[in-house]
This record gives C-alpha cells, sequence and structure tokens, in this order.
C-alpha cells in the first residue's frame, strides 16, 4: 500500500543538559501552574547531584540512533525528526523545521506506552499547539498508537528483567519479589483513561514470560500536594512492607518509563537503593526497553501500521488499543491550584 507519509516525528518531555538549563527548563514543566519558588529550587537540588543533566536525551538520541539504521535497512527509510515538550529541541521549532524541509504529512512516535492525560492526550495537544505556532503551512501529524501489549515492547522488558533475576541464585531468585514502577497520578487523572489497568496488564506479560509469578506495582514520583490523592503505594513504603513480611530480596523494573529519566535514577536508584540498603533489603534494578532490538523493531512495526496496512501485533488480554482516542478519554481530572514540580 503506497502512502503519503514522508517523515516520523520522535516526540519526547526533554531535559535539561547542564546546570544552566534547570531552571528555565523547570519552568517550562511547570507553566501555568503556581508552584512556589521554593519547591523548583528544591527540585533543581535533584539535578544537582547528576551535574544538572537529565539522562533522557541521551537516550533519546540513542534511539534515534538505532531507530534510523533500521528504518535505512528495513524501511520505511523516512527521516527522524526529534522535538521535546518542555526542552530543546522544542517541538515548536522542529516542526517548524519540517516545514522548511518541505515535511507535508508525518508520523508521531511518543516515547509514552500508556493512556493517560500527561502521557498521551497532553502530548496531542502539545503538537497541536506547536503545529498553530507554526502555522497553517505546518505539515499534517498524525499519533502512532500507544504499545504497552506490544510483543517488542514486553519481550524487551522481559529479557532486561530475567539478566536482573540471573544475579541471584536459583533459590533466592525463586523467593524474590519483583516490583514494577511506574509515575504515580491523581487518582482523578487515572479515572479517566486506562493507565493502571495497562501498566498492571504490561506487569502481568513480562513476569509471564520470564515464570515468575511474584510481582507487585507500585508508583513514584508523587509531585502533588498531600491533600490530593494519588495511585499508591509508594514505592518507599512498599518496599519497607517487604522488608517486614521476610523478604530478602527484590527485582526493580521502572516499567512505565522506556528509558532512564532523572526520577528514575533519583527516585529508584538513589532514594530506593538508599533505602534498601538501610533496612537491609536486597534491591536489584532491571534496566528499561532503552535501545533493546525488539522495543526498536516495535517502532518500526508501528510505523508499517500506518504506510503498509501491517496488521498491528498485541497480546494479553486488552486487545487493541487505537491511536485516535475518544473525546472523553485520558482527561486531566482535577488540578490542584498548587503542584510540586516534577523530575523528568
Amino acid at each position: 500500500m503506497v502512502t503519503d507519509y514522508d517523515a516520523i516525528l520522535f516526540v519526547s518531555f526533554g531535559g535539561p543538559e547542564g546546570p544552566e538549563d534547570v531552571i528555565p527548563f523547570l519552568t517550562n514543566v511547570l507553566r501555568g501552574r503556581n508552584v512556589p519558588p521554593e519547591r523548583m529550587a528544591e527540585v533543581a537540588t535533584h539535578y544537582d547531584q547528576f551535574g544538572g543533566v537529565s539522562p533522557i536525551n541521551q537516550h533519546n538520541r540513542d534511539l534515534i540512533t538505532a531507530l534510523q539504521k533500521l528504518l535505512k535497512e528495513n524501511g520505511p527509510d523516512l527521516p527522524i525528526y526529534w522535538g521535546n515538550r518542555n526542552w530543546h529541541p522544542m517541538l515548536a521549532d522542529t516542526i517548524g523545521k519540517m516545514r522548511d524541509d518541505g515535511i507535508k504529512k508525518a508520523l508521531a512516535f511518543i516515547t509514552s506506552a500508556y493512556g493517560s492525560y500527561s502521557g498521551c492526550r497532553q502530548y496531542r495537544e502539545n503538537i497541536d499547539e506547536a503545529r498553530a505556532k507554526v502555522g497553517d503551512d505546518a505539515p499534517v501529524i498524525e499519533k502512532l498508537r500507544i504499545f504497552f501489549n506490544h510483543p517488542g515492547f514486553i519481550t524487551a522488558n522481559a529479557e532486561h528483567l530475567s539478566t536482573a533475576l540471573d544475579q541471584l541464585d536459583t533459590h533466592r531468585r525463586e523467593k524474590a519479589k519483583v516490583v514494577f514502577s511506574a509515575h504515580s497520578i491523581p487518582t482523578s487523572m487515572a479515572e479517566s483513561c486506562g493507565y493502571e489497568k495497562q501498566l498492571r496488564e504490561t506487569s502481568r506479560l513480562i513476569c509471564e514470560q520470564v515464570h515468575h509469578d511474584d510481582w507487585e506495582l507500585v508508583f513514584q514520583s508523587r509531585s502533588g500536594p498531600p491533600t490530593q490523592p494519588w495511585l499508591v503505594p509508594d514505592i518507599c513504603d512498599y518496599l519497607k512492607e517487604l522488608k517486614s513480611s521476610g523478604y530478602t530480596d527484590v527485582v526493580v523494573l521502572p516499567v512505565g518509563f522506556i528509558c532512564d529519566h532523572l526520577e528514575v535514577i533519583f527516585d529508584i536508584d538513589t532514594q530506593a537503593k538508599e533505602l534498601s540498603e538501610e533496612i537491609g533489603l536486597n534491591m536489584i534494578r532491571a534496566a528499561t526497553a532503552g535501545t533493546h532490538p525488539a522495543f526498536v523493531n516495535m517502532i518500526r512495526d508501528l510505523i508499517l501500521e500506518k504506510t503498509e496496512g501491517a496488521t498491528p501485533k498485541f497480546i494479553g488480554m486488552m486487545g487493541l488499543v487505537e491511536e485516535q482516542c475518544a473525546p472523553t478519554c485520558c482527561l486531566a481530572g482535577a488540578r490542584p491550584t498548587h503542584t510540586a514540580a516534577p523530575a523528568k
């Protein structure tokens, strides 16, 4: 089937790449919200521990490079453009470049596997806003579908989980708890989307592949006021419960992320790791999907669904989730008048 798509737009959250970027980046993230300057300064200290650099941008570069190589070798050989929601390269700048290069119609791959306001609808809104800034001659952009139950995403995570579990001897591996972690969101937001159900299905499918049925889904990186309910349990609270229940080993896989954000290396590799050492719980961290070949091939599969009419691939019990959501899907929910600054 011949189509008129002439580019891929790779869309991500973005992150600072030096100390001078941190406050401007956080200002972009928090635009339109009433966050006290002292709270923003507090979050900035998280970045200071890592030289003011979030790993997300370099992970995106690595993934784009791997995808470019795959598309060049196997097709469709389309140029890839990269635009972020909150830091350079910014979406509007990238879409303007696409227009200048003569791009008319592109497919957008968004680096979020699950349906939610912040992980799906907000990205679509950001793309529309960026196109409006560019003007009437901005390219048409169609979002690729979410991929929480695509076999490539499951396989990549399952192999990383298996590698982490293999750090334990057979007896300890069998008794270890697998903990899947994802970014918490307000319960009012969760009620209008499939976020939590999709995360549980992904976690179940991963553990099914590695033949390990002792697992739990937890949440991290809560950023709202104490008065607003968010998804729980928090990872650190849950690790304490595991220790009190007699567990000695836990393997943590940040399944809610496709690559390492600052939230992964701060909330899990730093805070959760330090807590585990303090309470005497052996914590092993499994890698995110990253540039695993199965995951890179998955992105190509999603592209082929649109460019060649390829049959969509998915596994498990939840079926296919189309790329175009219903008008009432993934709404923002009740927003607090004050929210803490997230790290990415």
